[in-house]
């Protein structure tokens, strides 16, 4: 599908009078954890606001972040930018520690990143970096912005910052307001960041090939050329800022994001294509709202918005509740068709061809009908999914068999 006709089914798709939903670097990270979602990958791509479609449908989810907490991230941001962002060039100078020279007070450069609209920004902000590589100073980006191919369609990423080292190398800055106590922080919270830090790093890298003539690849190898005074490269390790204990004040930590960065590569090069997606779906099904002049009144009956959403096949799994507005629309079409996913990834790969929760009862419930009077499993039946289904189900049979009646009723409600 050329490029202008996918830009209009997209268009027609997403609704004539819906300006297109922004994707981020958090969705990204979400997208690139789920590639096998073809209704998502379709969604994103086609720019539509999933948390007012899930409203529509009548299955809002608690997904993104309350008022609350996104003013304390934005209060905590600008405490830690004050000076210019000289206390992050200390702070990331403190923790490298490579024989790098010091940045000194009001020798930072700030550029101006101001342009017009996304492509300008991005613009912009690549003439920034490559100034900044070739004068060989340290360097603070504020909110610049890059953009990142996602399966055919450019999404645009604004990280918080992003530091140029005299050396040319450019090291991503990552500020969140929930608290590193004695030096460290929530696991998974972290893993969530360095996620979302590795996503805004591949797009960079992109920028980094494009400055130094070479590929992506050469560009992150220590051997490559260097093609003038400084080679521009984008560092392994990202700069994670957190407020220090319970307080106000930054502090930080570098957090290596390589495993991240490649699972964030090879997910997005799988990512089906989305002009292969819309390819496939029904001559004028849309996803359009139908908003009435008020701009919040959705008039599309609920069953025709549902028939076009199912109409997209999903990849549902319990880890995508806390990261798609979708997942509760997804989980009850996932329970009422008795899919095995709904108990996890894990599950679901465990159990080989039974992709039914029925499917799976009736392997169990097999075992106990083939079982002899000592309740020893049958013979194997050759698939392993079903012998151990059938050997848990005897064992359940054997502890139940041994609990005084009022007790095994309870045990089986």
């Amino acid at each position: 599908m050329p490029g202008t006709a996918l830009r209009q089914r997209l268009a027609e798709l997403r609704g004539p009078a819906a300006s297109p939903h922004p994707l981020d670097a958090r969705a990204l990270a979400a997208l690139a954890a789920n590639p096998g979602c073809r209704r998502r990958a379709l969604l994103d791509g086609a720019g539509v606001d999933k948390l007012a479609l899930a409203q529509a449908l009548g299955s809002p989810g608690s997904f993104g972040q309350s008022q609350f907490a996104h003013q304390r991230g934005n209060t905590f941001e600008a405490r830690a930018k004050t000076d210019g962002g000289e206390a992050l060039l200390r702070l990331l100078h403190e923790r490298l520690r490579d024989g790098s020279p010091e940045p000194e007070p009001g020798t930072t450069d700030v550029p101006d990143l101001a342009a017009v609209g996304p492509q300008g920004r991005t613009a912009r902000t690549a003439l920034a970096l490559r100034e900044a590589t070739a004068a060989g100073r340290w360097a603070l980006l504020d909110h610049p912005m890059v953009s990142l191919d996602i399966a055919g369609s450019p999404a645009f990423l604004e990280p918080d910052a992003v530091v140029v080292h005299p050396d040319g190398s450019w090291t991503v800055v990552e500020i969140k307001s929930f608290p590193m106590v004695d030096g460290s922080a929530d696991p998974a919270k972290v893993g969530a960041a360095a996620r979302q830090a590795a996503v805004y790093a591949l797009a960079l890298e992109r920028v980094a090939a494009r400055i130094t003539d070479v590929s992506p690849e050469a560009a992150e190898s220590p051997q490559a050329p260097a093609p003038g005074p400084a080679r521009a490269r984008v560092r392994h390790e990202v700069l994670l800022v957190c407020p220090k204990d319970f307080s106000n004040l930054p502090t930080a930590e570098l957090v290596d994001v390589r495993k991240q960065l490649a699972v964030t590569r090879r997910q997005l090069t799988r990512l089906t294509r989305i002009d292969e997606i819309a390819a496939a779906l029904p001559e004028g099904l849309t996803f359009d709202l139908r908003l009435a002049d008020d701009g919040r009144t959705v008039t599309r009956p609920t069953e025709e918005l549902a028939a076009a959403v199912d109409a997209v096949d999903a990849a549902y799994a319990p880890e995508c509740l806390s990261a798609c507005e979708l997942a509760v629309h997804c989980r009850a079409r996932c329970r009422a068709a008795g899919g095995v996913e709904s108990l996890g990834r894990g599950v679901r790969g465990e159990l080989g061809g039974l992709t039914t929760i029925e499917a799976v009862l009736a392997a169990a419930l097999g075992e106990a009908a083939g079982a002899d009077s000592t309740d020893r499993p049958a013979a194997s039946t050759g698939d392993p999914a079903v012998d151990a289904l059938r050997r848990a189900a005897a064992l359940r049979s054997e502890a139940l068999a041994a609990v005084p009646p009022p007790a095994r009723e309870a045990a089986c409600r």
